[in-house]
């Protein structure tokens, strides 16, 4: 399969109805491999042609929704100088908008040695242990629904729990309790119109992590904030297997909440990731250009600045992380 420089801009993956560009933001790698994987997990890599600043691009025809992915960088692994590239580790797309399967937690994930941080890193292919970021077709008919513009003086804001409004919801079917379908039940909006609420706040609806910790205790991240691709709803949430009907299905929900005349607002995570510190996983941010996505302590790029208390803190002072 040939593949074409394709372009920087959009990051991510971008079907375009005859193929699909990828692209992706390093400034510290020397080689991007782009890894597309068929149904069965059978993996084929291809390294991305393009490179034009710091953004590593490619186009391939005739791939497009579906088709799963996510990326290898090569480049140095120096903990040292903040430097943590490690191709035997596949990235999570940052810009993908949608991601099948969980991460399953091994050894091979968390690649820094807590004895000595400037040894090799923990050998093993991850591939097996991470989800797969998804193209998907963003097409969607949002019909005649209005979009509401209620004052904010006049607006009475509903915060909730996605899942957990309609978990054990009685009159919402069985199949669709503590999912986006859920919220989108007569049930619910008319829950919500009856209360004279204008505007529903979603807690983190963005993909994230469920820490080994506490999956090692049988337990869930049930809040949601450890984020780990922004733009990808999170996928425990849908009622729908389909990457790309899950995407739909969270449009119906706004659509329907719009239908109702709510308002929606998300509680978006945008201060730290599921990566945490050097000891934590190598997921997407770390392994893709560790020193410019997280603030590192300039007197020793080994430790990384928490002031949000999960061990990592996003440097939105970069425009890449910023964007």
């Amino acid at each position: 399969m040939k593949i074409d420089r394709g372009k920087p801009d959009p990051l991510g993956a971008s079907y375009d109805g005859s193929g699909t560009n990828f692209a992706v933001f390093s400034s510290v790698a020397r080689k991007v491999e782009l890894c597309l994987f068929d149904g069965a997990g059978a993996e084929w890599r291809v390294d991305l042609p393009g490179r034009t600043g710091d953004c590593w691009h490619g186009y391939l025809r005739d791939v497009g929704p579906g088709q799963r992915y996510g990326f290898r960088v090569h480049g140095p692994w120096v903990p040292r100088q903040g430097k943590l590239c490690c191709p035997e580790k596949l990235l999570v797309d940052p810009y993908a908008r949608a991601l099948e399967g969980q991460f399953e937690w091994n050894d091979a994930l968390f690649p820094c040695n807590g004895a000595e941080p400037s040894a090799a890193p923990v050998p093993g292919d991850t591939a097996p242990y991470v989800p797969r970021s998804v193209i998907v077709d963003l097409a969607f008919d949002w019909g005649e629904a209005p979009r509401p513009n209620t004052p904010l003086s006049d607006s009475i804001i509903y915060e909730v729990h996605l899942k957990g409004l309609t978990a054990r919801h009685p009159d919402v079917p069985p199949e669709i309790r503590g999912t986006y379908a859920g919220l989108a039940h007569l049930a619910s909006t008319g829950h919500f119109t009856s209360l004279g609420v204008t505007a529903v706040q979603l807690l983190p609806i963005q993909q994230f992590v469920h820490r080994r910790r506490l999956t090692e205790m049988e337990l869930r991240n049930y809040w949601g904030y450890d984020p780990i691709a922004h733009f990808a709803p999170h996928n425990e949430y849908a009622a729908a297997s389909d990457p790309a009907a899950q995407i739909r299905e969270v449009k119906e929900m706004v659509k329907c909440l719009h239908s109702a005349g709510l308002e929606v607002i998300l509680d978006v995570v945008y201060n730290h990731t599921g990566e945490g510190g050097l000891l934590g996983p190598m997921l997407s941010f770390k392994g893709l250009d560790n020193s410019v996505y997280y603030r590192l302590d300039q007197d020793d790029l080994t430790r990384y600045i928490d002031l949000t208390g999960t061990k990592n803190t996003l440097n939105t002072s970069h425009p890449h992380v910023l964007r």
